[in-house]
């Protein structure tokens, strides 16, 4: 393998892979990607078996080949190198040797067979999503995800094609829970039933879009989400297991609700929450006729209190909420005006924007 290939186009694909690789992978094979030249065409390969990504540049090939050396040790040297050209010179015993002006350089390389099988699909049945929606779609629910691996199912976002023409996606760590949903792309005919996508192939699918504007290309193939992105190509292994009716966590019997400027309402919970207890992060909402008193205490710190108006009418009530789960339900919200709505202190509180329809959430108040 030796090739000439310009530094920008080799940092920028190098980049992509830095954060699949896991740094403290037990396969030590795996904290490498993959290098492969032909015909002028230099194609990269990386993967921790959940996540895998191959992309492709071009350059210039004077000698076809394959080699995997370690992922952030040649992004790093990459990184520090000028501008311009550099020279990928495959050398014996899988060395590789990195060449630009005066300076030369040999890295420690693996030998191509030593690596991972690249995931394959065969699947023609994509659909394209605009990157914009779906980029909005991820940050309404992604924060929402479940990091306890005991309940694995719930370590991912729902993707659900069955109940809707169009898509819903769901996350819920079984304190709160988070709903986008869009009819602007219909799914039905293509994937017939829901899939769990796991969190890291969540994150990994939202850098994608934001370093491309370019309509995605989305199929499910047996165990693997498969999306494609210019000559980016993603293949995400969806999480087994069934996800719980999550209808059944979205309040239907509402018996009181209260309306509050979002801007205003966010303002004063961050105040508030500089007080809360470091641990439970707990702020009370206390409504009454019009008005509603945002209050927490430290018993090392000490309280803070704040009033503002609200749109209410129903009885006196104090409702505890995790003021982290308060501030993150709100980022999905474009209106002004933002809805509370429950039956009693300790039933779970559905929040949503005024006159939106695509997103909601439901936060669980607090036992104190």
């Amino acid at each position: 393998m030796k090739l000439q290939i310009e530094k920008k186009s080799l940092l920028d694909l190098l980049a992509k892979t830095q954060n699949i690789i896991e740094k403290k992978n037990t396969m030590t094979v795996l904290l490498n990607v993959l290098m492969e030249t032909e015909e002028d065409l230099f194609r990269i390969y990386a993967t921790d078996l959940e996540v895998s990504m191959k992309d492709e540049t071009s350059c210039k090939t004077q000698e076809k080949g394959r080699l995997a050396v370690h992922a952030k040790n040649l992004f790093d040297i990459t990184k520090e190198l000028g501008d311009g050209p550099i020279q990928l010179i495959k050398k014996e015993n899988n060395w590789l040797e990195i060449k630009q002006g005066r300076y030369s350089s040999r890295l420690v390389g693996v030998s191509p067979e030593e690596y991972p099988i690249f995931p394959a699909h065969s699947s023609d049945q994509f659909v394209t999503i605009e990157p914009k929606q779906f980029k909005k779609m991820i940050d309404q629910t992604l924060y929402c995800v479940s990091t306890d691996e005991t309940r694995y199912y719930l370590n991912g976002v729902y993707f659900d094609f069955q109940k809707t023409d169009g898509l819903k996606m769901v996350a819920t760590d079984g304190h709160r829970l988070a709903l986008a949903q869009s009819d602007k792309v219909s799914f039905n005919s293509v994937f017939p039933h829901g899939v769990i996508v796991p969190r890291k192939g969540m994150n990994e699918i939202r850098k994608l879009m934001e370093a491309s504007e370019t309509p995605m290309q989305i199929a499910i193939e047996g165990s693997q989400f498969i999306v494609k992105s210019g000559t980016t190509l993603l293949l995400i292994r969806l999480i087994e297991g069934k996800y719980p009716n999550y209808q059944q966590f979205i309040p239907q019997q509402i018996k009181h609700s209260f309306q509050v400027q979002k801007e205003s309402f966010l303002s004063s919970l961050r105040r508030i929450s500089l007080f809360a207890n470091q641990k439970s992060r707990a702020v009370t909402l206390s409504l009454g006729n019009g008005k509603m008193e945002m209050s927490s205490s430290n018993p090392d710190l000490g309280d803070a209190h704040e009033e503002m108006e609200v749109q209410y009418s129903g009885s006196e009530i104090k409702i505890n909420f995790n003021s982290k789960y308060l501030q993150e339900s709100l980022v999905g919200i474009n209106s002004e005006l933002i809805t509370f709505e429950f039956s009693d202190q300790l039933s779970p509180t559905l929040i949503r924007g005024m006159n939106e329809k695509d997103y909601l959430s439901v936060v669980m108040p607090m036992r104190i």
